[in-house]
């Protein structure tokens, strides 16, 4: 998809349809002009509250009198809860989504042109993301991403703004892959080729090599599928050769079924989507490489399918993890922290300087926040500020939760060094991170678990629904201002 710079007066503009930004005031100059070009047709839209600018919501506009398109969208932005680049992205997705429903070739954006370029970014990374949706296998498909933007803003945000909405929906494409599409070795497979493309270095660990490594826990896991385990490490060097690198480590079960400890058939539907962490650090990579940001950045993905069978690991079983931590398990459905356990460490060995990992890791952060927070647990107080303060700036909110040493006592074991599961229901999502820390020492480190976020059951004005690429843009932001 190109992207154009859009004439500055309206009348002038030929495309198959436009999407302009309004607010109550009529502030922004497309807005008035479209006022001015209907005979205020928008000024009695208002007035009389048949449509109230509200962030991302839309109006359609058929054949508008003085415009040489058929169909003019309104889209609101009005909102005073986010900051000013995460209401960009809703906004433009709206608008985006508005018009997807058919195959169009130009379409135009007229939002905010007192935007800086950075909310200009966001807002194209929405537009495509927008139009993208999870129809991949549909004859008829939902979703039509237009040929071509033409946009009206900095024309330094368009090339950074397609990357970032580009590396998001190749995030969300593998979460709404079915799973005898996407398991471990061909995602392996398909993010070797992408990050090729993309000028990454990538290194795939096969079992074998697992094995002769040590990653006792992530293998246990895979055990009872017939698809063996793989590791990703995704590279890229673009600061000082001095400079430690941040590593992103993601959790990809790439489908969970719970194995003996079987989860019922409606838990298990969509969890297709137990590998969204790992396509969160597949997509950041991707968009660091492509943007030549200036910094050490690992990536790091465990995939495993978590299936019952003859082979599978049972409860009571003991795993030596690649750090020589013993590990009682429980619960064959608390996996995806086996699976960290043993990549953590491995970041730690590779020499990260500090560790974010993301994971779609339990049922508890839903219950403890919703489907639109993600929560966040740390053992470093400055790293957890950076990692808040861009998820709030892109609009991706996150929740601290507290790390107290109770929590850890929790899960301590009488047979080995610790246990995969706490024997108590509560504080389900802070013994998960618990059990973590055993595995990072030292090294500052985030974890963010993103069960809620990661997937959509029902699409959003912006966004339809399945996988949500949650967290590339908010960890692409943190690196760009690192």
């Amino acid at each position: 998809m190109s992207i154009q710079p859009a004439p500055e007066n309206l009348a002038q503009l030929e495309a198959d349809a436009v999407v302009i930004g309004v607010d109550s005031e009529l502030s922004t100059p497309a807005a008035r002009q479209l006022d001015e070009l209907t005979d205020g047709l928008l000024s009695r839209l208002l007035q009389q509250e048949e449509w109230k600018p509200r962030l991302a919501s839309t109006f359609r506009l058929y054949a508008p009198a003085g415009l040489n398109v058929p169909l003019a969208v309104l889209v609101g932005l009005e909102d005073d809860d986010y900051p000013v680049a995460a209401r960009a992205f809703r906004a433009a997705g709206a608008g985006a989504k508005a018009v997807a429903g058919k195959p169009r070739g130009q379409v135009a954006f007229y939002l905010d042109p007192s935007w800086d370029a950075e909310a200009h970014t966001q807002a194209i990374a929405g537009a495509l993301v927008g139009s993208q949706g999870q129809d991949l296998y549909r004859t008829e498909k939902r979703f039509h991403p237009p040929e071509q933007l033409l946009w009206q803003g900095p024309q330094e945000a368009f090339s950074p703004g397609a990357v970032l909405g580009r590396s998001v929906n190749q995030a969300r494409q593998l979460v709404n892959e079915p799973p005898d599409v996407i398991y471990p070795e061909s995602m392996a497979q398909r993010v070797q080729q992408w990050g090729a493309e993309s000028g990454l270095d990538v290194e795939v660990m096969d079992e074998k090599q697992l094995e002769a490594e040590g990653f006792g826990a992530m293998l246990a896991v895979g055990r009872g599928s017939e698809r063996p385990p793989r590791l990703v490490v995704l590279r890229w060097s673009g600061g000082p050769q001095e400079q430690p690198p941040l590593a992103l480590v993601g959790k990809g079960v790439t489908f969970d079924s719970g194995g003996l400890s079987l989860k019922p058939s409606g838990s298990m539907k969509t969890m297709k989507c137990d590998m969204a962490g790992a396509a969160a650090v597949v997509g950041t990579m991707l968009a660091v490489a492509r943007l030549k940001l200036p910094v050490n950045v690992l990536g790091l993905i465990g995939l495993v399918e978590n299936l019952p069978s003859g082979h599978s690991m049972k409860l009571g079983d003991v795993l030596r993890a690649r750090n020589g931590t013993t590990i009682e398990v429980l619960n064959t459905d608390a996996e995806g922290r086996l699976v960290l356990a043993d990549v953590l460490s491995k970041a730690v060995d590779l020499g990260a300087g500090q560790i974010i990992d993301l994971a779609t890791l339990t049922g508890s952060c839903l219950v403890a926040l919703g489907t639109d927070v993600a929560g966040l647990m740390t053992n470093n107080q400055p790293l957890a500020d950076q990692v808040t303060q861009a998820a709030t700036a892109c609009g991706e909110p996150v929740w601290p939760l507290p790390m107290f040493k109770e929590f850890g006592e929790l899960m301590k074991s009488d047979i080995a060094d610790i246990k995969n599961i706490s024997e108590i229901r509560w504080g389900g999502t802070i013994t998960a991170a618990k059990f973590l820390e055993h595995f990072v020492g030292d090294c500052p480190w985030v974890h963010l678990d993103i069960a809620g976020p990661a997937y959509l059951e029902k699409p959003k004005p912006w966004i339809d629904a399945g996988g949500t690429g949650c967290m590339v843009r908010t960890l692409v932001h943190l690196l760009q201002h690192r």
